[in-house]
């Protein structure tokens, strides 16, 4: 799976739960969503953002593809 993938599947897992939250606890936590949705924002003009750095520093490589 390539960074990219992660990326997205992580930060709609992210808008998931966050929204879980706001619903059950507190709609504050939609701040998160906001953090989210500011970080995609943000990561379509720079080409980066804070999980791919930490993947990055994990090993895995942009264009790294699985073979299928």
């Amino acid at each position: 799976m390539d960074m990219h993938r992660i990326v997205r599947g992580v930060a709609g897992f992210m808008i998931i739960l966050s929204l879980i939250l706001a619903v059950s606890y507190s709609y504050w936590w939609l701040l998160l969503t906001l953090f989210v949705g500011i970080n995609l924002f943000q990561s379509a003009f720079t080409n980066t953002c804070p999980l791919m750095w930490l993947l990055r520093k994990f090993g895995l490589d942009e264009g790294e593809k699985s073979v299928s």
